[in-house]
């Protein structure tokens, strides 16, 4: 790298070499930034009102025209939904940290990470960002390409493709780069949800966390993030990459399709979602007498309400008013060792070239 000026970098201070009349400039580095969904600063009212707005104005996740949904947005969710959002978030809350698990989680994916690709030639840094709230993307792009890192590696961490969830962090990343004079070179990770780092990193997960109980599951659910059934209809790859991350995942651990299925969460709205729905199944499976059910959530790369509530608490109190008796919920992969371990297989994969 060059720099005009020595001062502060990831990568330490490094030697002048441009005239002394030139401007400040710094160049060379690699990085990776890792996104996730996002978080709200805090749980009262208008920290959730912040987050929940700044969501669910994003047309890729809500594509209901403006002008039917403004006044729905604006004039009820938004006034209603903070309290009740931020009290389910208090469940959750990283009270030590005071922040939310999926920060805490995904600082310290990034922290680890940022441990193990530092011994690739040249070293790589690692930073982390989320789609809603903060870090924001652009806000770290721009520090990162401030820092002299002009070939970033974008890693949206969502295993299975959805315009939802992976495209809009790239809608926003490149959003950022068109505010940029001298724009970084930007590759981003691809969706994973078939690549066998993945698929035996969730195995060994799964057989990790019921080899440590002292009852097993008569059914297993992969409960992935819904979507409506529009967004499917209109050509959106997501419901097959989580189809076939069931099928592979089944393949490795010796399963009958009876054994593993795959359901959807999290609906919101009057509208038809991806079925079958996790929390119709929990109950219908109680109603039919299964006893023991297990549920992971493989499209999450960190807990986080959706996971830590909805599944985890509301999940077994479903299962459990259904008839059901003994229920657990496997944790994700998070800043486990197979889960970094995973997460560095991929980065290194995509980094050819930059870093080795």
């Amino acid at each position: 790298m060059q720099d005009a000026t020595p001062h502060s970098s990831p990568l330490g201070p490094l030697p002048t070499t441009l005239p002394p009349e030139h401007p400040r400039v710094r160049t060379g580095g690699t990085a990776v930034l890792l996104v996730n969904l996002g978080t709200p600063d805090g749980t009262d009212y208008w920290s959730m009102r912040r987050y929940l707005k700044e969501f669910l104005s994003d047309r890729r996740v809500i594509e209901t025209p403006r002008v039917l949904w403004w006044p729905i947005l604006n004039g009820v969710i938004l006034t209603r939904r903070p309290s009740k959002s931020g009290e389910l978030y208090k469940s959750v809350w990283n009270k030590e940290l005071d922040e939310s698990p999926l920060r805490t989680l995904t600082r310290s994916q990034s922290e680890q990470l940022a441990a193990r690709l530092r011994f690739m030639q040249p070293a790589v840094h690692v930073d982390w960002a989320m789609r809603y709230g903060t870090p924001s993307i652009s806000s770290r792009l721009q520090a990162l390409k401030d820092s002299g890192f002009d070939r970033i590696l974008l890693a949206p961490l969502y295993p299975q493709y959805c315009a939802a969830t992976t495209a809009t962090v790239q809608d926003k990343a490149f959003q950022s780069l068109m505010a940029m004079r001298w724009q970084p070179a930007l590759r981003t990770l691809p969706p994973y949800y078939d690549n066998p780092a993945y698929i035996a990193a969730l195995a060994g997960s799964v057989r990790t966390h019921l080899a440590a109980m002292s009852w097993q599951p008569e059914v297993v659910l992969a409960s992935f993030h819904g979507i409506p059934q529009s967004y499917f209809d209109k050509g959106d790859p997501y419901h097959c990459h989580c189809m076939k991350t069931t099928r592979l995942l089944r393949e490795a651990l010796g399963w009958d399709k009876e054994r593993l299925r795959t359901t959807f969460q999290s609906r919101f709205g009057p509208a038809a979602w991806l079925q079958p729905y996790t929390d119709k199944t929990l109950e219908a499976l109680g109603q039919q007498g299964v006893k023991r059910i297990a549920v992971l959530t493989p499209g999450f790369a960190a807990d986080c309400l959706e996971t830590l509530e909805e599944i985890a608490v509301q999940g077994e109190e479903q299962f459990h008013a259904a008839g059901g008796r003994d229920y657990t919920a496997i944790p994700c992969l998070n800043d486990s060792p197979g889960g970094i371990a995973m997460l560095e297989a991929l980065l290194k994969q995509e980094l050819s070239g930059w870093a080795n």
